[in-house]
C-alpha cells in the first residue's frame, strides 16, 4: 500500500477546466503517494497532448531525453502547469532541476513537499 502524503486541500483553481476534471482530487489533505503521482502523470499527458496515457509513464523514468523523451520547452509548459496547479515554482534556474525533473517520482516529491494549493 502507498504511503500517504500529506497536502494541504486546495481551494479553487485557475488551470483549465479540462485538467480539473481529469485529475480532481477531494478536499481531503492527504492523498497517497501513488495518487499523487497518477495525478502529475495526467497533467504532463493532458498538458503536453502526450499520445501516451497517463497510467503508462512509468515512475523512474527520465522525463527529459530519454524515457518520455520531453524537450526543454516541454518542461517549460509542464512548469507552468504545476505552477497553476499546485502553487509553486518551478524556475529553469533552479539548483536542483536535473533532480526535481528526474522523473515522474522525483517531481511528484517535489511537488508533494512544496505546494501550496
Amino acid at each position: 500500500m502507498a504511503e500517504p502524503v500529506t497536502v494541504p486541500a486546495r481551494p479553487g483553481t485557475r488551470v483549465p477546466d479540462s485538467f480539473i476534471e481529469k485529475t480532481e482530487m477531494t478536499q481531503d489533505a492527504t492523498i497517497s503517494a501513488e495518487d499523487m503521482m497518477a495525478e502529475v502523470a495526467a497533467l504532463i499527458v493532458e498538458a503536453l497532448n502526450l499520445d501516451v496515457p497517463a497510467q503508462k509513464v512509468q515512475p523512474d523514468e527520465p522525463l527529459y531525453g530519454e524515457g518520455l523523451g520531453l524537450d526543454s520547452i516541454d518542461m517549460l509548459e509542464i512548469s507552468l502547469v504545476i505552477s497553476k496547479r499546485y502553487g509553486l515554482q518551478l524556475r529553469s534556474d533552479d539548483e536542483g532541476k536535473d533532480r526535481i525533473y528526474a522523473s515522474l517520482r522525483a517531481l511528484t516529491a517535489h511537488i508533494a513537499s512544496q505546494r501550496t494549493k
